[in-house]
């Protein structure tokens, strides 16, 4: 062997044995300690688990009770015998009732779903409302089984941030800590009410967490493998839907009619996201000028529910029952485009009526019936070169979820584990790629960043546009004994003119002030009482501000790529 390659070789296995001795080293260090993290990553896991379980098997039973069904499965086909005062009767006092928890026990009669869980954490270090989080659960609860019209996976989801936030809370979890426990929670709600272990955990770091980092994953994938054997357990190892039909794809021929379908489903999820924030706003507006109690506008939205439900009893509840139907592609054109129409105003009318529930069920019952309506066109323009029916269903359920959520991969995998057949991926993964990419271009990234930014919080465009708003102006300011503190006289002056900040004031309002004056600081004042004068306490100067940025944008992204 010539004495070049022996060379090579010795210092490969030298880098090799000091790699070996470093990771051992590293395992008796932290091995202990990410054991330790493990297990409570799995003791989350399993109550997150049970807590979608105890939720899913509550609705069943709530359901039952009201609708006088032996099985919930059959929900809108039993509804289609009961008088029709009945199905009116129902929501509206589900409606009372949330009405009063929601305005009880939420400063603004607002449900609390993933919107709020991205907000947790991306600004609060992990954690969620605790308080709020168990009242929008209640109402949730109330609103599902009483003929409401949205999902049960949003406030499944909240209800795990705020188990992951009394864990943080009690073991003084910092940020990064915090982030993975939450992601863990949600993992494990997710991967429990679908029956899908990849999805949830995957769903967990490209929607909530939204990065991808090493360190998150074991955790989060534990958690998620422990929510989906608490589902198992009770029932069964089965898939949510079953593709009836064989799903035979015509490549070639065949996919660009997949494309078109991503295009159509992009058109309605972005329909679906407008029809609930104008209704949203409609709301808002006729409260204002009529003056109606705030605690009313659930009733009223579900007495709007009870009369559509009348004659279209499939808006009640998730809507799996219909959603099976147009996955075995079992409804004619004409009526599935109808039950998409009444289904989208129905999930306005509840989300926009501050009801309760989420988008996730909706979304996929809107893109089972799109795909379906597709479908049944398609095929019958080609029907040569078309595969069936049902194939166009589940990409269409695909496509709008992943339009919805802003959560492409996930929804991928979701639709994967839900029907437990993989032939169909190709045409999913075409439609979803499609839908998702127009459907982002027309509200903000997701339904849940464009609700975050009505409320003001803008997460779509990333770390750079929220990190300021993390940052307060008392943690960056000089005080004034401080070497290079600000002119006392100057500081005065501004003061005088009202160009001042407390120490409270985020960095995010105070960089447009340091950018538009002339001076290169800002005085920091408080007040001691009512009447008094302000009281200078610091400066903050533009360049500290600037590396407090930057410090932060650098602790982020070591975060997103550890």
């Amino acid at each position: 062997m010539p004495e070049t390659t022996r060379s090579i070789l010795a210092k490969q296995l030298a880098q090799s044995g000091d790699a070996l001795r470093n990771g051992l080293s590293l395992m008796r260090r932290r091995g202990p300690s990410h054991v330790q993290f493990w297990f409570i990553a799995l003791l989350i896991g399993i109550a997150a688990g049970f807590a979608a379980l105890g939720f899913r098997l509550g609705i069943a039973w709530l359901q039952a009770t009201l609708y006088g069904t032996d099985d919930v499965r059959l929900l809108h086909s039993h509804a289609q015998q009961l008088p029709w005062y009945w199905i009116l009767v129902i929501p509206i006092v589900g409606g009372l009732v949330v009405g009063v928890i929601l305005n009880r026990f939420t400063p603004d009669g607002r449900v609390r779903a993933v919107a709020d869980v991205i907000e947790g954490a991306a600004l609060r270090d992990g954690r969620v409302e605790t308080r709020a989080g168990l009242a929008s659960l209640a109402a949730s609860f109330i609103t599902l089984s009483s003929g409401g019209s949205s999902g049960r996976e949003g406030p499944v989801v909240h209800m795990a941030g705020v188990i992951s936030t009394w864990v943080s809370d009690r073991i003084h979890a910092d940020g990064i800590t915090g982030r993975d426990l939450l992601g863990c929670a949600v993992a494990a709600a997710v991967s429990a009410s679908f029956n899908a272990p990849i999805a949830g955990a995957i769903f967990a770091l490209e929607v909530v967490l939204r990065h991808f980092a090493v360190h998150s994953f074991a955790p989060i994938a534990i958690a998620s493998v422990a929510g989906t054997v608490i589902n198992r357990l009770h029932l069964g190892d089965v898939a949510e839907f079953n593709l009836i039909t064989p799903g035979a794809l015509q490549f070639y021929v065949e996919l660009p009619a997949f494309l078109l379908l991503g295009l159509v489903c992009g058109v309605v999820a972005a329909v679906l996201m407008r029809a609930i924030f104008w209704t949203e706003n409609m709301a808002d507006h006729l409260q204002r000028q009529i003056g109606f109690p705030a605690w009313s506008r659930p009733a009223i939205a579900g007495g709007m529910l009870g009369v559509i439900a009348i004659w279209f009893p499939h808006i009640i509840g998730v809507g799996y029952e219909t959603t099976r139907i147009a996955l075995s592609g079992e409804l004619v054109l004409l009526t599935a485009i109808l039950f998409t129409v009444v289904k989208v105003a129905a999930v306005a009318i509840t989300m926009g009526g501050r009801m309760g529930g989420g988008v996730f069920s909706p979304s996929l019952m809107v893109g089972a019936l799109t795909g379906l309506s597709f479908g049944i066109i398609a095929t019958n323009v080609l029907p040569e070169v078309s595969g069936t029916h049902a194939l166009y269903a589940f990409a269409g359920m695909g496509a709008v979820a992943a339009a919805v959520l802003g959560a492409p991969i996930s929804t991928t995998l979701i639709v994967f584990e839900l029907t437990g057949d993989w032939q169909i991926g190709i045409a999913v993964m075409v439609s979803v790629s499609l839908s998702t990419a127009l459907a982002s271009r027309i509200v903000d990234r997701s339904f849940f960043l464009t609700q975050l930014q009505r409320r003001g919080i803008g997460l779509a465009a990333g770390p750079q546009a929220y990190v300021l708003s993390l940052l307060r102006a008392g943690a960056v300011m000089r005080p004034p004994e401080h070497a290079r503190a600000a002119d006392p006289d100057r500081c005065a002056e501004l003061i005088g003119e009202g160009v001042c900040i407390t120490p409270s004031s985020t960095l995010e309002s105070a960089m447009p002030m340091l950018e538009r004056g002339k001076d290169r600081f800002l005085p920091v004042v408080v007040l001691d009482g009512d009447d008094s004068a302000p009281r200078l306490v610091g400066a903050l100067f533009y360049v500290d501000a600037l590396k407090a940025y930057n410090r932060a944008l650098a602790a982020t992204a070591a975060e997103e790529h550890s």
